[in-house]
């Protein structure tokens, strides 16, 4: 590679402007199949701007498909229709004139089991990202991205010395870490977490939790969680899913998380959060 070729700087995650800032993200009138079978129905929630959400309720009430159709992985599945908007500061990311590439490097994902490639190293994992969405950098960019990243994602200090070693060989607390880490190598404005903490011991746990804390000062976070204590923990506000008697799924009460733990307004909500039912 030539000194010119290896200089080349990192591009922007999205393009610079005045919505480079904290982002807000809203579901409108998000409707949801599967084939022939409705999963969600007219579902709409604003997800504030350097916030954490938490998206509650038992399972099969949507949570997670509302969460996958935020950042375009809904359509992935075959058999799967869509109706609603998703805005992302305004602009609604299904829009024909919007590219896939985009709303991926906007809102990343982190998933329920941690999915490092296990062949490739820390240091690649890391960088993963600028491959796929076609984004170069020089050698040295990319080593303070590795160091931003991993610290962000709380692991820096355990692994600095490791770069090179696979990130399959991590515990499971530092494998979610590292998929942290990795999605916010691309510069998101959102990021989506869908249970990622559910296999992971309390330890792990808590310092994932102390990470999305830290995080929302530079990214909105939307999270889904069976884990009432966590969701009363970490988010700030909470959206309650629920799905009765082969209904699809709803959103009965949406608020701030505080309030909607110690003075619900739905009976349904406080059935749930007290731990009556799911």
């Amino acid at each position: 590679m030539t000194a010119a070729a290896d200089e080349t700087t990192v591009l922007p995650a999205t393009p610079p402007g005045p919505n480079r800032g904290l982002a807000e993200i809203e579901g409108r009138d998000i409707t949801a199949w599967f084939g022939q079978h409705k999963v969600l129905d007219r579902v709409s929630l604003t997800m504030r701007a350097g916030q954490i959400t938490a998206l509650i309720g038992p399972s099969g009430c949507g949570k997670s498909t509302f969460l996958r159709i935020l950042n375009r992985m809904h359509e992935l599945v075959p058999s799967a229709q869509l109706a609603g908007e998703v805005l992302l500061d305004g602009e609604d990311i299904y829009d024909p004139s919007k590219r896939l590439i985009d709303a991926r490097r906007a809102i990343g994902m982190v998933f329920q089991k941690p999915n490092p490639f296990p062949a490739m190293s820390i240091r690649e994992n890391v960088l993963a990202g600028l491959k796929l969405t076609g984004t170069k950098a020089s050698r040295s960019t990319k080593e303070e991205l590795v160091e931003s990243c991993l610290t962000k994602g709380g692991l820096w200090n355990e692994v600095k010395d490791r770069l090179d070693a696979p990130g399959g060989g991590l515990s499971g607390g530092q494998q979610q870490r590292l998929c942290i880490a990795r999605s916010l190598a691309i510069k998101p404005r959102v990021l989506l977490m869908d249970e990622p903490c559910s296999a992971l011991d309390p330890t792990s746990t808590n310092v994932i939790e102390q990470t999305m804390k830290e995080l929302a000062q530079e990214v909105t976070i939307v999270i889904v969680t069976h884990n009432m204590q966590q969701a009363a923990r970490v988010s700030d506000q909470c959206a309650f899913f629920l799905a009765s008697q082969g209904t699809p799924g709803v959103i009965v009460e949406h608020g701030d998380t505080t309030a909607m733990f110690q003075d619900p307004q739905d009976p349904r909500t406080a059935d749930y959060v007290h731990g009556r039912f799911g």
